[in-house]
C-alpha cells in the first residue's frame, strides 16, 4: 500500500477551539498526481462512525423487540435467538454501506432522515431476506416469518429515528460547516441567504472569491480574492473552508477542472450551482436549500474501512475462484504446455498501484518469440495507444480459444492474492502503454488495477485507448463496494458473449 496521503486536519476541526488551534498548523497537500486520500475529514469522519454506532444499536434493538414479543418463536430460546441475531450486526453494517448510506452526508448540503428512507427500506428487505437464510442454516425451523416481518418493520422505524437523532446531535454539537462561495450572480446570492436563514443546516458562508475582478462583494459576504489570481489552494487552508461552492456557469471548462483539482488536493467537498448542462458523472447526488438546487460531487475519498471492505472481497473471491478453478486452471496449463513449445505460464511486467511494477502472470497464448516481434507489429496496429491487431500472428491456436473465452486470465487470481492487483480495478498497462498516459489520468494508479473493470465490461479492445484511460479515471473517482460487485456479475456475460476479445 502506498504511504497515506497527508489530509489538510485543520479543516475538519471538531470544535471552534480545535478550529483556533487549526490556524496556527502548517498546511500539507496531498502530491499532485494523487486523486484518492486515505481518510475523510474528522467531521465527516465521526458522523460517519456515529451513524454506524446507531444502526447497530437500532438493530439490536429491534431484534429485543422482536424476540421479547415472542411471534413465531419458543420463549425457552430467546437467548439463543439473540445470540444469533446479535452475531450478524457487522453484516449489516457492510450492507448499509453497500448502498451508500454512510457517504451521502458528506456529498450534500442539505442531507435528511428522509433521503436515507429509500435505502434504508432496500437494505432492510434484503437483510431480512439474508436473516432468514442464516436461521434456516444455523437453527433449522426456529425462525417463523411472522418474526422476520415484525424485526424488519421495527428496523426500518427505528434505524430512521437513531439517524434522524444522531444527525440532529452530531449538528448541534459540532462548529457549523465553513463555506466558501466561488463566482458571484443572482443564483449565488439567494443561496448563501437560505443558508443564513436556515440554522438547522449548519453552514457559515465565510467569503467569496469572484471570477471578474470588478465583481462587487455579494449579500455581504467579504471578497477574498479573483480566480485565477490567487494561490486557491492556500486560501482554503488559510480560512479552514470545509465546503466550496461554484457557479460553474461563470468558468470555462478547463478553469472549473482546476480548480476542482486544487479542491481535491486540499480535501475540501465541493457543491456545483449548475449550468443547464452540468454533467460530471454518477458521483454526483442532486441537492438543494430551501429549493435552490446545487450538486453535491463525492469526495475523492476512499476510507480505511472501505480499503478494508475491498481488499475483503479481493481476497474472498480470488480464494474461493482458485478453489472451485484449480482443476481447471491444472488441466489448462498442462494443456498449454503440449500445444506448443514454452512455459505454461506468461509473466510480463505491468505497472500497477502508484507507478510500482509488478509481474502479472497469464496463461501463454503466444509463440515463444513474442515480444521480440512486437515492434515490428505495431506499424498495424488499429490503435497507436497499443498493439491491437485484426489477427495476430503469434497467437498460438489453443492461445486463440483461450483469449477469447478470457481463460488466459485466470493465474492474475494469484496476483490478486499477492496484493498485486484486485478483482476490480484499472487495466493494468505496460510501461510503453504507461508512458503515454499523462497528467490528470495518471490519477487511475490511485487504485490497484484489476481483473476486470470498466474497460473490460463495456468493450474491452472495441474501446479506444483514451478512451479507456477516461473509464479508469472515472471508475477511480466513483468507486464503490456495491460498484465492483456490479462490476463482476457484469463480466460474466460479457465474456461469455465474447464482446471485444482480441
Amino acid at each position: 500500500m502506498p504511504d497515506p496521503v497527508p489530509l489538510v486536519a485543520e479543516r475538519h476541526a471538531l470544535s471552534r477551539d480545535s478550529d483556533a488551534e487549526a490556524r496556527n498548523a502548517r498546511p500539507a497537500f496531498p502530491h499532485a498526481g494523487s486523486l484518492v486520500a486515505n481518510a475523510y475529514g474528522r467531521r465527516d469522519y465521526y458522523l460517519r462512525r456515529l451513524l454506524a454506532i446507531s444502526d447497530v444499536l437500532c438493530l439490536a434493538l429491534a431484534m429485543g423487540f422482536t424476540v421479547a414479543l415472542g411471534v413465531g418463536m419458543r420463549t425457552d430460546s430467546a437467548s439463543e435467538y439473540l445470540l444469533l441475531g446479535w452475531v450478524t450486526l457487522p453484516a449489516w453494517v457492510v450492507l448499509f454501506k453497500m448502498y451508500g448510506l454512510y457517504e451521502r452526508d458528506t456529498k450534500r448540503l442539505s442531507h435528511s432522515t428522509l433521503d436515507d428512507l429509500p435505502p434504508v427500506f432496500h437494505a432492510v428487505l434484503l437483510g431480512c431476506l439474508l436473516l432468514s437464510c442464516w436461521f434456516a442454516l444455523i437453527a433449522p425451523g426456529k425462525l417463523a416469518f411472522a418474526a422476520v416481518v415484525v424485526f424488519g418493520g421495527a428496523s426500518l422505524a427505528l434505524v430512521l429515528a437513531g439517524r434522524a437523532l444522531t444527525r440532529a446531535g452530531f449538528l448541534r454539537v459540532m462548529s457549523p460547516e465553513r463555506v466558501l462561495l466561488i463566482g458571484t450572480g443572482h443564483a449565488s446570492g439567494v443561496l448563501i441567504e437560505k443558508m443564513r436563514a436556515d440554522g438547522s443546516l449548519r453552514l457559515e458562508p465565510i467569503g467569496m472569491v469572484s471570477c471578474d475582478p470588478g465583481a462587487e462583494p455579494l449579500v455581504g459576504l467579504p471578497r477574498l480574492g479573483c480566480l485565477g489570481r490567487i494561490d486557491l489552494q492556500s486560501l482554503l487552508v488559510e480560512h479552514r473552508v470545509m465546503r466550496a461552492v461554484v457557479a460553474d456557469a461563470e468558468l470555462q471548462g478547463e478553469q472549473l477542472l482546476e480548480l476542482l483539482r486544487d479542491c481535491r488536493a486540499t480535501g475540501t467537498k465541493v457543491s456545483l450551482l449548475p449550468a443547464t448542462s452540468s454533467v460530471l458523472g454518477p458521483a454526483i447526488e442532486v441537492d438543494d436549500v430551501q429549493g435552490v438546487t446545487v450538486l453535491g460531487i463525492n469526495p475523492p475519498v476512499l476510507s480505511r474501512s472501505s480499503r478494508w471492505a475491498k481488499r475483503g472481497l479481493d481476497l474472498f473471491g480470488a480464494a474461493a475462484a482458485l478453489i472451485v478453478l484449480s482443476p481447471v486452471l491444472l488441466l489448462l496449463m498442462l494443456v498449454v504446455r503440449l500445444d506448443s513449445r514454452g512455459p505454461a505460464l506468461f509473466r510480463q511486467e505491468r505497472v500497477g498501484q502508484g507507478g510500482r511494477c509488478f509481474k502479472l502472470l497469464k496463461l501463454r497464448t503466444m509463440n515463444k518469440d513474442a515480444d521480440r516481434r512486437r515492434a515490428e507489429l505495431v506499424a498495424n496496429s488499429k490503435d497507436p495507444g497499443w498493439l491491437h491487431l485484426e489477427r495476430d500472428p503469434r497467437i498460438t491456436r489453443l492461445g486463440r480459444f483461450l483469449r477469447l473465452m478470457s481463460l488466459d486470465e485466470l493465474p492474475q487470481l494469484v496476483n490478486v492474492l499477492r496484493g498485486d492487483m484486485s478483482l476490480v480495478g484499472p487495466r493494468p498497462l505496460i510501461p510503453e502503454e504507461d508512458n503515454m498516459v499523462e497528467d490528470w489520468a495518471r490519477s487511475r494508479l490511485d487504485l490497484t488495477p484489476g481483473i476486470t473493470g470498466l474497460w473490460q465490461v463495456l468493450g474491452r479492445t472495441s474501446i479506444p485507448f483514451e478512451e479507456m484511460v477516461k473509464l479508469d479515471y472515472l471508475y477511480v473517482t466513483n468507486w464503490s463496494l456495491w460498484g465492483d460487485v456490479r462490476l463482476i456479475l457484469r463480466t460474466l456475460p460479457v465474456v461469455f458473449r465474447r464482446q471485444g476479445a482480441n
